[in-house]
């Protein structure tokens, strides 16, 4: 018995040795291919000044994506030859790719392909080389196919590494099997048959299905981003290339839009009164008035002690206006005997004017309500008018602004000066441009206001409203300036952006950032120049896992 365990456990020996006998001196198994999903079907890439080429082979065809080296936009139109075993070939073009009949691409191993790229003036040639490996299946089936194939495997030649476990586990089990039976040739047999076994799961003899060929995007070990060709396009991914430059230095600034103060007003109420409407009613939110407009009418309550007094003094210059009309009507008998000069019934006359007009004063105050007017022409920006409320005194009823004249305060911990330009961006992604028209001197809040003003006509504005504003000033930095869309921020909380390593690879940069303005900001470190940096869709290709 111990003869023949020895010779199972040597021909185990030697089974495994092959599949971890590590690469001899002079022998060199070659660099590590670029780490692609190994779902993925087998492809190739080349780039130029010009173009970027992915080719990919499937089904016995080759297809070929073509896009620009300079902004990943795709080439529509293009001319594509390929050098074949038959000749060069035109491939075929489809919507955004192109395609060819190539069977030969079919057999394993590495294949050298040229391609003739001519789009209108530009023309390039580009080569690469695609690897189509043996997958598991024909493997398996080469070794059923003759009895040259078990020796193989007995050999070990055919062993991936990772069925040696499974190869141990199967002859262990074996030996256990073997060792319960009692009969020599019996135990003989069942330990070979277990041996047999084993090489054949560790090869796969038995038909494990390939792994199904599928191009996903995913996330590599590495933390980059495998993204195929046909989702780029999809995800409409661009980049662009950076370069080193100077740009002026920016600074940016919480700030809300305000009513320039020479074209806005206020209308209130001097006293405290009860609200009616005009005629033509209170003017609505948005409605243009002009100025002298009556807007809205304050009539003062009286109290019960107010009218008694009222009546009083009405009363008092109803007796005087009685006594100076009878001292008229005296006047104007005796004025032909020359007993009362001219000038005395002028006099009573003028008396008598006066103490009318106070009494239709004192009439008016109580039926007549105060008219509030507007001060200027522009549109009712606020409007705090109900019919019966009591306004109080100094109270806002109505603010009337001019929608051409419009001003942005922004707030500053510190003084600026040498302003070169000036930006505002709105929450929803706008811009408007600023002409800068001050800086306090005195501060609100441990902040200077500082005001700059909209250009005239600038629509989607209103009082309130808050901006971000950035500020230019004379001073210059080096640095890349890219569109905010670019950078992201990491899981770690840094600001990353993307390259475009690879036509189907992306990396993940940290960098450092400064806005430059409303929608760029400037890279002053993580990136240097002439890298190829995602500016559109970098927020899709960060959601990759």
């Amino acid at each position: 018995m111990r003869p023949i365990l020895w010779a199972l456990l040597v021909l185990f020996g030697f089974a495994v040795a092959p599949s971890v006998v590590p690469a001899h001196e002079g022998h060199d198994h070659g660099p590590p291919p670029v780490e692609v999903p190994t779902t993925a079907a087998p492809r190739a890439e080349a780039q130029s000044d010009l173009f970027e080429l992915v080719a990919i082979a499937r089904d016995g065809a080759l297809t070929v994506f073509l896009d620009r080296f300079v902004g990943n936009h795709p080439v529509s139109g293009a001319t594509i030859e390929l050098e074949t075993p038959e000749g060069p070939k035109s491939l075929t073009p489809l919507d955004d790719r192109y395609r060819i009949e190539a069977s030969w691409m079919s057999a394993p191993g590495a294949h050298d392909l040229l391609f003739t790229v001519a789009v209108g003036a530009d023309v390039d040639v580009l080569t690469t080389t695609l690897v189509v490996p043996q997958t598991t299946g024909e493997a398996a089936s080469t070794a059923r196919g003759s009895m040259a194939s078990v020796a193989a495997v007995l050999s070990g030649s055919l062993w991936p590494k990772s069925g040696l476990l499974l190869a141990a586990a199967a002859f262990a089990c074996g030996l256990v099997v073997a060792g319960l039976v009692r009969t020599r040739r019996r135990m003989a047999a069942v330990a070979v048959g277990a041996l047999v076994v084993a090489a054949l799961f560790a090869t796969g003899a038995f038909g494990q299905p390939a792994p199904a060929v599928r191009d996903v995007a995913r996330r590599l070990p590495d933390g980059s981003v495998f993204m195929p060709k046909q989702t780029q396009r999809l995800l409409e991914v661009r980049t662009l290339l950076t370069e080193q430059s100077a740009h002026p230095v920016s600074v940016e600034l919480p700030g809300r839009v305000i009513a320039d103060p020479n074209a806005s007003g206020y209308v209130q109420a001097a006293v405290s009164g009860r609200l009616s409407a005009p005629p033509s009613g209170f003017p609505r939110l948005g409605a243009r008035v002009t100025k002298g407009q009556v807007l809205a009418y304050v009539a003062p309550p009286l109290s019960a002690a107010e009218t008694v007094d009222l009546r009083q003094r009405q009363g008092e210059l109803d007796q005087q206006i009685s006594l100076v009309q009878q001292r008229i009507g005296r006047f104007e008998k005796l004025i032909g005997s020359g007993a009362v000069s001219r000038v005395q019934l002028e006099e009573s006359r003028l008396e008598l004017d006066g103490l009318r007009d106070r009494r239709h004063a004192l009439e008016r105050m109580r039926r007549e309500p105060e008219p509030l007017v507007a001060p200027l022409d522009g549109v009712v920006a606020t409007a705090n008018a109900i019919a019966g409320k009591i306004a109080d005194p100094n109270a806002i009823i109505f603010q009337i602004v001019d929608p051409q004249s419009l001003w942005v305060e922004a707030q500053s911990l510190e003084a600026i000066s040498d302003v070169v330009a000036a930006e505002a961006r709105a929450p929803d992604g706008r811009r408007f441009p600023l002409a800068f028209r001050g800086a306090g001197l005195a501060d609100r809040s441990q902040f200077l206001p500082v005001h700059f003003s909209l250009p005239a006509g600038e629509s989607g504005v209103r009082i309130g409203q808050l901006v971000s504003v950035f500020v230019q000033t004379a001073a210059r930095v080096e640095g890349v300036a890219a569109p905010r869309s670019a950078v992201l921020t990491g899981a770690n909380g840094q600001s990353i952006v993307y390259e475009h390593a690879r036509a189907e690879r992306f990396e993940p940069r940290e960098v450092r950032v400064t806005p430059l303005d409303a929608t760029r900001v400037l890279i002053s470190a993580g990136v240097g120049q002439g890298r190829r940096i995602v500016v559109q869709g970098a927020e899709l290709l960060n959601q990759v896992r």
